[in-house]
């Protein structure tokens, strides 16, 4: 019945996300093509991306037993960043596909360092998870800029990172449905995620092969972060503030919080997008901006917690 009740909700969000805008769809001479080329796509990529971000930081944070885990703390999202500079500095004509093949594998490729790095490091504290991933983006998010100064690419470059739906409109965003399938295969190995979210141990235990599995993980992640940086740029904290509210509400089960995830990410999305389109009308800030200040704040929330529950 709640969820029922959140999907409403959301539903009654994308409904008015349809309706706003400095352009009148009634009254206006364009008013159907603005409608179908650029409200709908838009209200389109936000329900993708917001169910994929969040999605992906479920996953990661099952895959890495680390409540702090999403791919912008963990240096996922600029590792795509980083594919998506290199394919357009080698070939500035690239399609939309070539673009998003490049991010996804540099992602891939930056999750599995990662990975790496935790197993070569003594982690006394769950904290030192996302500070090392932070520490790692940002190293690459400065390769990534001195790439971007070299090819005279640094203005594209912010571009690409500053998370918005402005650039959202047929023929820009069908790449995004792919996240889609992502997300119902996600559905499928719900049961084998979790086992592995038990750690390695029990998951063998059960018969889960827990190396393919944290593999096929590592794979989806980078595909969600990949294709949604590249059709919408970088959405920080999301896959951090999600997840974690729903765990903290229904416990740790993913098959029953996947649905509640994915509404709540939409959600949370939409308020966001609708808001950046609203305060300073009519011009509009980037999402990213919002979800940064709403990510981090609920960031310092979840490590104060920590910290007194480490302290009792």
């Amino acid at each position: 019945m709640g969820l029922l009740i959140a999907t409403f909700a959301v539903l009654t969000l994308l409904l008015i996300s349809l309706a706003t805008g400095e352009y009148s769809i009634l009254t206006g001479s364009e008013g159907s093509r603005m409608f179908f080329d650029v409200r709908i796509p838009r209200t389109i990529a936000l329900i993708l991306s917001g169910a994929a971000m969040s999605m992906s930081g479920l996953v990661m944070q099952l895959i890495t037993q680390n409540r702090f885990a999403e791919p912008t703390t963990t240096g996922t999202t600029e590792w795509a960043g980083l594919g998506l500079l290199l394919v357009m500095a080698i070939f500035p004509g690239a399609s939309v596909l070539t673009r998003m093949t490049g991010a996804v594998c540099a992602a891939f490729v930056g999750t599995m360092v990662f990975f790496l790095l935790l197993n070569r490091v003594s982690l006394r504290s769950s904290l030192l998870v996302p500070i090392l991933g932070i520490m790692l983006g940002s190293v690459v998010s400065a390769v990534s800029t001195f790439i971007a100064l070299q090819a005279n690419m640094l203005q594209s470059l912010g571009i690409w990172f500053q998370g918005s739906f402005t650039s959202v409109y047929t023929g820009q965003y069908e790449v995004l449905w792919i996240v889609a399938g992502v997300v119902a295969i996600v559905f499928l190995l719900a049961d084998r995620l979790t086992a592995v979210g038990l750690g390695e141990d029990v998951a063998t235990s059960i018969g889960v092969n827990y190396r393919r599995m944290v593999l096929i993980a590592t794979g989806l992640v980078a595909m969600a972060t990949g294709v949604v940086t590249v059709v919408v740029g970088s959405l920080p904290f999301l896959g951090l503030i999600v997840p974690n509210i729903v765990s903290m509400v229904r416990g740790d089960d993913l098959r029953s919080n996947l649905p509640w995830v994915v509404v709540m990410g939409i959600g949370l999305v939409t308020v966001c997008d609708l808001l950046a389109r609203i305060i300073i009308s009519p011009f509009e800030i980037p999402v990213s901006v919002i979800l940064g200040i709403l990510g981090a704040s609920v960031f310092i929330v979840l490590v104060i917690m920590r910290s007194r529950k480490n302290s009792l």
